[in-house]
């Protein structure tokens, strides 16, 4: 019985959660006003910054959460659940960062109607995903759980959006575009756009996958 008192128990595992899917968010409200104020310079150096300081901050979330992995005793629920869920999130943050600096890398010159429909959708899928995690401590109550399980539906279909819009941008393109090296840049771009809703719909199904098996 001493050495169970002396475990850590729990962690704060659910705060933890809930402070990345907040920077997940800040994140890809930054991006989504790098790409509104594309054509300002000054404007996209400080949304680009303010990407970076977002997901910078997601980072140092996750090696809290993996950190206390490993000094707690009893998690809240399954360890690989913790795991796999805390570095799928990590992994939207990454890719909305990856996004600003692919542009600036590319020097892209231009936003297009599809780069600003996919980074809409991809920001509607990140809030989602925000209101998700904030359910999970309260996955008990089944109204909760429903409301979770939802709100993973509704990134599934902003995922199947950014697809069709993903699907129509590439058609537009080979079709349209007759600078190669213009094309090779927005396809870059387009796939990497639509891989942060893809992103978040992974996360929403490790939600899924939580709630059934602790609700």
């Amino acid at each position: 019985m001493l050495f169970g008192k002396l475990l850590p128990r729990e962690g704060n595992f659910f705060e933890l959660f809930n402070q990345h899917a907040d920077r997940i968010v800040e994140a890809a409200r930054a991006f989504s006003q790098l790409v509104a104020n594309y054509n300002d310079p000054h404007l996209r150096d400080k949304y680009n910054q303010d990407v970076d300081t977002a997901e910078e901050a997601a980072d140092r979330v996750t090696q809290e959460v993996n950190r206390m992995l490993h000094k707690t005793f009893i998690t809240p629920i399954d360890r690989e659940q913790i795991h796999g869920l805390i570095n799928t999130m990590d992994d939207v943050a990454d890719l909305i960062q990856d996004s600003a600096e692919t542009m600036a890398l590319y020097d892209v010159r231009h936003m297009t109607e599809e780069i600003t429909r996919l980074t809409d959708l991809g920001l509607k899928c990140c809030e989602r995903l925000r209101d998700a995690v904030k359910l999970l401590d309260r996955i008990a109550d089944p109204s909760t759980a429903e409301a979770a399980l939802k709100t993973c539906e509704e990134i599934d279909r902003l995922e199947g959006d950014a697809d069709r819009v993903l699907r129509s941008a590439m058609s537009k393109l080979f079709r349209a575009e007759p600078d190669v090296r213009e094309l090779i840049k927005l396809k870059a771009i387009y796939e990497l756009l639509e891989t942060i809703t893809d992103k978040c719909e992974d996360v929403a199904n490790l939600i899924e996958g939580i709630i059934l098996e602790n609700s």
